[in-house]
C-alpha cells in the first residue's frame, strides 16, 4: 500500500486493479480540503501508472463520503493576499477538480460506496463511471437541508441522466434518503451487494474490464461521457465510428479477438 498522504490510500489488492482509499473514517471521509487535495494527487497517480487497467474508489470505515465536513474544512492552497470571493472561487475550483480528474482518468473508475453517500459524497459517486453499493449504503443531496442548493459539483447533470429527470427533480428537492435497494432499481447504482463482498465483486469488475484492450476501454469511457453531452444523434454517431476504426485500424484486436474465438481461448490483445 502506498499513501498520497494520511487521508487518501493507494493499494494494489489485484494485478491491473488500484484501490484508492479516502482514509478520514472518524469523520465519515469528509470533503475537508486536506482530504479532496490529497484525492486530486493520488487521482493523477494512478492515472500515469500503465500498470493500471481499472480503479476502484471507496471510503473507510462506515461510510463512503459524507459530503461537506462540520468540523473543519481544511486549507485551500494558495489564497494569500485574495478576497474572500476570490477565495471561495479558487476553493470550488479545486472540488471541481476532483471531479473532473474522475472523468478524465484514462481508466473506468469504480464507485464502492460502502455507506452514507451525501452532498458531495453523492456527487463524488455520481462522476465514477460505474457505481456498486453495500446494502448499507445511502444517498442524499443533502444542500438544501442546509438551505442551500442541491445542485453541486456536476449533480444536476449527472443524477437525470442517471436516473431520469422526474426521479432526480424530487430526489434533489426533497434531499430524503435514498437507500441502497431503491437506488439499484432506479439505476443509481449497478447493484448492490452484502458489505463483504463489496470489494471482491468491484475487483472482479475490474479485472474483466482489464481483460480487454487499452484503446477499446479508454475509448468507450471517452464516447459514454461525450454521449451524454451530444449536440446530435448523428454528431455522437460520427465521433463513435472515428474511435472505432482508429482501433480497427491501427491495431490488431479485431483479428486476435476472432482467432481466440476460433481456438476457444482467452485473447491476448496487444494493441
Amino acid at each position: 500500500m502506498t499513501s498520497a498522504d494520511e487521508f487518501v490510500l493507494i493499494d494494489h489488492p489485484r494485478p491491473e486493479i488500484a484501490l484508492v482509499t479516502l482514509n478520514r473514517p472518524e469523520r465519515m471521509n469528509a470533503m475537508a480540503f486536506d482530504v479532496m487535495l490529497p484525492l486530486a494527487d493520488a487521482l493523477r497517480e494512478v492515472n500515469n501508472d500503465n500498470n493500471v487497467r481499472a480503479v476502484v474508489v471507496t471510503g473507510a470505515g462506515h461510510g463512503f463520503c459524507s459530503g461537506a465536513d462540520l468540523v473543519s474544512s481544511g486549507r485551500v492552497p494558495y489564497i494569500e493576499g485574495l478576497t474572500v470571493s476570490t477565495i471561495a472561487h479558487r476553493a470550488a475550483d479545486r472540488l471541481h477538480e476532483v471531479i473532473e480528474l474522475i472523468g478524465d482518468l484514462h481508466q473506468p473508475v469504480i464507485a464502492a460506496i460502502n455507506g452514507a453517500a451525501i452532498g458531495g459524497g453523492m456527487c463524488l459517486a455520481l462522476a465514477c463511471d460505474i457505481r456498486i453499493a453495500s446494502t448499507k449504503a445511502y444517498f442524499r443531496a443533502a444542500g438544501i437541508n442546509n438551505g442551500l442548493t442541491a445542485a453541486e459539483l456536476g449533480l444536476s447533470f449527472t443524477l437525470p441522466r442517471a436516473i431520469g429527470s422526474s426521479r432526480a427533480f424530487e430526489i434533489m428537492l426533497t434531499g430524503r434518503d435514498v437507500d441502497a435497494d431503491e437506488a439499484s432499481r432506479i439505476g443509481l447504482v449497478s447493484e448492490t451487494v452484502p458489505p463483504a463482498d463489496l470489494l471482491e465483486r468491484c475487483y472482479e469488475i475490474g479485472t474483466r474490464i482489464a481483460a480487454f484492450s487499452r484503446p477499446g476501454t479508454e475509448l468507450t469511457k471517452r464516447m459514454l461521457w461525450a454521449g451524454l453531452e451530444a449536440s446530435s444523434y448523428a454528431a455522437h454517431i460520427r465521433s463513435e465510428m472515428n474511435a472505432q476504426l482508429l482501433v480497427r485500424m491501427t491495431t490488431r484486436n479485431f483479428e486476435e479477438a476472432v482467432l481466440a474465438r476460433s481456438e476457444n481461448r482467452p485473447p491476448v490483445f496487444e494493441d
